[in-house]
């Protein structure tokens, strides 16, 4: 096989090259935008400088990059074979003994060369650029801790202070239903503090946060006030109708540690995330172990018995059956209900301590899942490079649009299927739904024969986007048909055969009469015929032939009437009415699934009932033909010959 560079190669690929670039950063930015949506409230009002901001976008920017590769290549892919299609540039090429897979090979190497960037760029620069926003995220959170309380939960980003709000207003920042907890010294001198509403605000020096309450209460002890020798704590009660508390806290940015975000498995590189699943399993089974030591000293560390006494206490449940029932009715009262108490005790115990033990164990297997889910994002990603390139190139020489229209409305068909498909398998494999290769595999495999299909249809020139293909195909299925139209011809040869065609019509009448009279059509059709016996209806075909014929020869007609009438007559349907399918198999198979059979059936009586219809429709045409043909055409080229 020649490999040599031709100049076609060049073309194709300065064509290409040319939109790939635009396309990838429109992508880029809009994948941009997307993920600044996300996070705008934590950006807006913090009074974050220039350089704060810049790289944040920055790295926001390298770590989208891997994601706008497969969307440049399909959009890129889609417009420059539709161009070259349009202009029909690329019938030349064919023309000229190319083949649609030669003038794809210098873009199947470069789209290769984007999967092999793609997996560089996620093992060794995604990660960095994941973490270092991640970390930006999290100390713009912690800035100003206002924006980020949350509603029905306590909140514990302001040093010793627990906030919890009922209710908050995001448009006025206001809070409503609060109740803070307060520690000093310790917890016997905490203080809880009550009110209907409130508002947190930064001061200007980002140095404190004011608070602001209104009708609310404070009580506090003051434990360490409380007199020598004295049981009773001394505590202040106050009831106010507004109040402000002056709150230490340092609302300057601080880059937050990187060792907090440890368990982020998407700031890290294919090696790290390999270590890290063995060193999670090896401690995770640590722990499995220690909870099954902890299960066998409770519930196995009885004493053991001698030989003699495992015997005699055999024989004695032998001879005397233990009866647990009897047992307890014997015990007292108060006895049984410290039974009750004490199993049930019991029970509550192991309850909690296994619903703790799964919280543990559930989490440590969320963090591990979303290890091997970004260990398998990374060639899944590098791969969709190059599976969007075999799907869009096809389309695009099929379609043959180019220009932004048709190729973009194309690509989000793409994308949207692939996205709901790749974002569906991601949740179900995050969540243990199913397997993490299953959820993460779904997309591509999916979308994999869709390329394989476009590329074989492209490449054997089929009308995949015919529409009078289509059109044809589900009038079809939903029993539709359109009316027969004769065009009118401006040249005609041969004149027809009037007296030959009048008499064939005047047959066709009587073949149709014995056929409706020898084929109940109103009555509902034999199963048996119909799914497991079929017989071909060679007579309507017949007839069918003969009234082609005539139409086809009347066709040549210079009278209006007789092109009038020949265009009412129906097209028949000679099959339709016979059996559901060509093939015995399927024929047998939808009649064993009860519903579809019963669908096919009440459509094979509809076919019966319409070519009754139409059948009627031929006799009262042909008649309506034959009289006009012999009032005038005939009666007139008699006059002439005489």
């Amino acid at each position: 096989m020649n490999f040599r560079i031709k100049k076609l190669d060049i073309f194709i690929t300065r064509q290409f090259g040319l939109l790939f670039l635009g396309t990838f950063f429109i992508c880029q930015f809009v994948l941009m935008m997307q993920f600044l949506w996300r996070f705008v409230d934590d950006l807006i009002g913090k009074g974050l400088s220039m350089e704060i901001l810049a790289q944040f976008f920055w790295y926001m920017a390298l770590m989208l990059v891997p994601q706008a590769f497969p969307l440049a290549i399909l959009l890129s892919s889609l417009i420059t074979f539709g161009n070259l299609g349009e202009s029909s540039e690329l019938t030349a090429i064919k023309a000229a003994g190319i083949s649609l897979m030669q003038s794809f090979r210098s873009l199947i190497l470069i789209t290769m060369i984007i999967c092999l960037g793609s997996f560089y760029f996620q093992n060794n620069i995604g990660p960095m650029a994941n973490m270092k926003l991640a970390q930006l995220l999290f100390s713009m959170k912690q800035k100003s801790p206002e924006l980020e309380i949350p509603e029905g939960v306590f909140y514990d980003g302001i040093p010793n202070t627990n906030l919890y709000v009922q209710k908050k207003d995001v448009k006025t920042g206001k809070l409503y239903g609060i109740m803070i907890y307060r520690m000093t010294q310790s917890y016997e001198d905490a203080a809880i503090i009550l009110a209907d509403s409130g508002m947190l605000q930064s001061t200007a020096d980002k140095k404190h946060l004011l608070l602001s309450l209104w009708s609310g209460e404070w009580f506090e002890n003051m434990q360490n006030q409380q007199l020598a020798g004295s049981a009773a704590v001394p505590y202040r009660r106050e009831t106010f109708v507004s109040k402000q508390i002056v709150i230490d806290f340092d609302g300057d940015f601080n880059m937050t540690d990187a060792a907090a975000l440890s368990n982020n498995a998407r700031g890290k590189s294919l090696a790290q995330i390999r270590n890290d699943i063995d060193s999670l399993n090896h401690t995770y089974d640590s722990i499995g172990r220690s909870f099954y030591d902890d299960v066998r000293q409770i519930y196995y560390a009885t004493p053991k018995l001698s030989k003699r006494d495992s015997i005699a206490a055999v024989k004695k449940g032998m001879a005397q059956a233990f009866d647990l029932d009897k047992q307890f009715d014997k015990k007292k009262t108060d006895k049984k209900r410290q039974i009750i108490t004490d199993a049930l005790g019991r029970v509550q115990g192991e309850v909690s301590d296994l619903e703790f033990k799964s919280l543990i164990t559930r989490d440590n297997e969320r963090v591990i899942r979303q290890h091997e889910i970004e260990a398998i994002n990374k060639f899944t990603l590098a791969l969709q490079c190059l599976i969007f390139f075999f799907i869009g190139a096809p389309l695009g020489a099929i379609i043959r649009k180019g220009g932004l229209g048709v190729p973009v409305i194309v690509s989000v068909l793409v994308f949207i299927v692939y996205y709901i498909l790749d974002n569906s398998g991601y949740r179900m494999a995050r969540l243990g739904v199913w397997a993490v290769w299953f959820g993460r595999g779904l997309a591509p495999a999916l979308l994999t024969p869709v390329a394989a299909f476009v590329t074989y249809k492209a490449y054997n020139d089929s009308v995949v986007f015919n529409a009078d293909v289509w059109r044809n195909a589900i009038m079809r299925l939903l029993g539709l048909r359109t009316k027969r139209h004769v065009n009118w011809k401006e040249v005609i040869i041969n004149e027809p055969d009037y007296a030959a065609d009048n008499a064939m019509l005047l047959s066709i009448n009587d073949a149709v009469t014995t056929y409706a009279h020898d084929h109940s059509l109103v009555s509902p059709p034999n199963i048996i015929r119909v799914f497991f016996k079929y017989q071909p209806d060679h007579e309507i075909e017949r007839i069918n032939g003969e009234l082609e014929r005539v139409i086809d020869d009347l066709s040549n007609t210079r009278d209006k009437q007789v092109m009038h009438l020949i265009n009412q007559y129906p097209i028949l349907s000679v099959k339709a009415h016979t059996r559901p399918f060509e093939r015995k198999w399927l024929n047998i198979l939808s009649a064993l699934i009860v519903p579809l059979g019963l669908f096919f059936y009440l459509r094979m009586w509809r076919y019966r009932l319409r070519l009754l219809r139409d059948l009627r429709t031929i006799k009262t045409t042909s008649t309506s033909l034959v009289s006009y043909i012999e009032k005038h055409i005939l009666a007139e080229q008699h006059t002439l010959k005489k």
